[in-house]
């Protein structure tokens, strides 16, 4: 995967200047966008966001996928990891939720509904045909600029995906989720391996290497099974 993405002329910096309306950091930030070789990727393949090629990478070390599997996608828009859904996912069932509006991926049902909601669960099985294999999310908060605020933003939103997770999850079935490195995430991360039989930290080389971003990975959901003490917890 990253030998496809490094290319030709990867070491030619495009320069910004900044504009009279515009702000340093936002031509930093243009200037990064230009001269990522992700973004140029997804532009070429037809991604609709680089975070496809963090989910393409995590799904290539750690196998989330198999085919025939009923996938869930929370917080979709714009719908990058959807596209990996569906092709990784064979002939399986792929739901794309988000409380905004996306435009359809083809092979993916869309419901636009809060997954908060009561009745998000009852409808979000019967959209897949039964329990979900897989719950994806890459949901994050609106930055405020403020490290700790952020942290406690991203975590907060991660334990509601792994809450609603632990309702629509089938027996066996993946949890992975976006958080951020800084500590209180060991809470959650305590509460899954309650659940899940393996608990892992994920960093994809899709996930800039200066940003606290990292995923939490959880397998084999043991829904109401009792709780076994040999549970392995890894921290990568």
């Amino acid at each position: 995967m990253n030998d496809k993405i490094g290319g030709a002329g990867r070491d030619l910096t495009v320069r910004v200047k900044t504009a009279r309306k515009r702000s340093t950091s936002s031509t930093r930030w243009l200037q990064r966008q230009l001269n990522d070789p992700y973004v140029a990727a997804a532009r070429r393949e037809g991604y609709r966001s680089r975070a496809a090629y963090k989910l393409l990478e995590i799904d290539d070390q750690h196998h989330l996928f198999r085919k025939g599997a009923r996938v869930l996608d929370l917080g979709a828009t714009p719908g990058g990891w959807t596209q990996v859904c569906v092709a990784r996912a064979g002939a399986g069932k792929v739901l794309a939720v988000d409380i905004n509006p996306m435009d359809a991926v083809a092979g993916a049902q869309f419901m636009q509904i809060d997954f908060l909601s009561p009745e998000a669960p009852e409808r979000i099985r019967a959209a897949l045909g039964g329990g979900v294999d897989i719950v994806l999310s890459d949901m994050a908060s609106p930055a405020t600029g403020h490290r700790m605020t952020d942290h406690a933003r991203i975590i907060a939103l991660c334990d509601l995906a792994y809450e609603f997770a632990c309702e629509v999850l089938a027996p066996g079935g993946v949890f992975c989720a976006k958080v951020l490195q800084g500590g209180t995430e060991a809470k959650l991360l305590a509460r899954m391996k309650q659940m899940f039989s393996r608990v892992q930290h994920v960093k994809p080389k899709a996930s800039r290497a200066d940003s606290k971003e990292i995923y939490v990975l959880a397998t084999g959901f043991k829904g109401n099974a009792p709780v076994e003490n040999n549970i392995a917890v890894v921290t990568e």
